[in-house]
Protein backbone atom coordinates (compact mmCIF):
# COMPACT_ATOMS: atom_id res chain seq x y z
CA UNK A 1 0.00 0.00 0.00
CA UNK A 2 0.93 3.09 -1.17
CA UNK A 3 1.94 5.76 2.03
CA UNK A 4 0.66 9.31 0.03
CA UNK A 5 2.73 11.37 2.86
CA UNK A 6 5.79 9.63 2.87
CA UNK A 7 5.55 10.14 -1.51
CA UNK A 8 5.00 13.57 -0.37
CA UNK A 9 7.53 14.43 1.41
CA UNK A 10 10.63 12.79 -0.62
CA UNK A 11 8.75 14.64 -3.85
CA UNK A 12 11.57 17.07 -5.39
CA UNK A 13 8.44 19.28 -6.38
CA UNK A 14 4.57 19.17 -6.07
CA UNK A 15 2.33 20.91 -8.65
CA UNK A 16 -1.19 20.81 -8.31
CA UNK A 17 -1.53 17.72 -6.82
CA UNK A 18 1.23 15.50 -8.70
CA UNK A 19 4.34 14.71 -6.88
CA UNK A 20 7.36 14.67 -9.11
CA UNK A 21 10.88 12.97 -7.88
CA UNK A 22 14.13 12.27 -9.57
CA UNK A 23 15.22 8.87 -9.47
CA UNK A 24 17.57 6.77 -12.01
CA UNK A 25 15.44 5.60 -14.59
CA UNK A 26 13.72 9.07 -15.04
CA UNK A 27 11.23 11.66 -12.96
CA UNK A 28 8.66 9.12 -11.19
CA UNK A 29 4.96 11.36 -11.36
CA UNK A 30 2.24 10.13 -8.97
CA UNK A 31 -1.17 11.82 -8.77
CA UNK A 32 -1.79 12.13 -5.32
CA UNK A 33 -5.43 12.88 -5.24
CA UNK A 34 -5.78 9.47 -7.06
CA UNK A 35 -2.42 7.14 -6.48
CA UNK A 36 -3.27 4.64 -8.88
CA UNK A 37 -2.05 6.89 -11.98
CA UNK A 38 1.26 7.05 -12.20
CA UNK A 39 4.23 7.77 -14.92
CA UNK A 40 7.69 7.48 -15.34
CA UNK A 41 9.19 10.38 -17.82
CA UNK A 42 12.61 9.92 -19.67
CA UNK A 43 15.44 12.79 -20.21
CA UNK A 44 13.16 14.18 -23.08
CA UNK A 45 9.64 14.36 -21.17
CA UNK A 46 8.32 11.06 -23.02
CA UNK A 47 6.32 8.57 -21.22
CA UNK A 48 8.17 5.73 -20.83
CA UNK A 49 6.07 4.00 -18.01
CA UNK A 50 2.33 4.88 -17.44
CA UNK A 51 -1.21 4.16 -15.67
CA UNK A 52 -2.53 7.67 -16.44
CA UNK A 53 -4.39 8.42 -19.58
CA UNK A 54 -2.83 10.39 -22.50
CA UNK A 55 -5.09 14.09 -21.30
CA UNK A 56 -3.32 13.13 -17.86
CA UNK A 57 0.44 12.14 -18.97
CA UNK A 58 -0.11 15.60 -21.54
CA UNK A 59 -1.49 17.31 -18.22
CA UNK A 60 1.98 15.80 -15.76
CA UNK A 61 4.32 16.66 -18.95
CA UNK A 62 3.23 20.27 -19.29
CA UNK A 63 3.56 20.39 -15.41
CA UNK A 64 7.13 18.55 -15.45
CA UNK A 65 8.52 20.78 -18.67
CA UNK A 66 6.93 24.22 -16.48
CA UNK A 67 9.01 23.44 -12.86
CA UNK A 68 11.80 21.55 -13.82
CA UNK A 69 14.01 24.11 -12.94
CA UNK A 70 12.90 23.88 -9.60
CA UNK A 71 13.91 19.84 -9.70
CA UNK A 72 17.89 20.58 -10.33
CA UNK A 73 20.40 20.43 -8.15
Amino acid sequence: MLDIKTIADRADVIVNGYAFERKEDGIHVLNLNHPDKASVFNSQDEAIETTMDDIEISIARKYLIANRIYMED
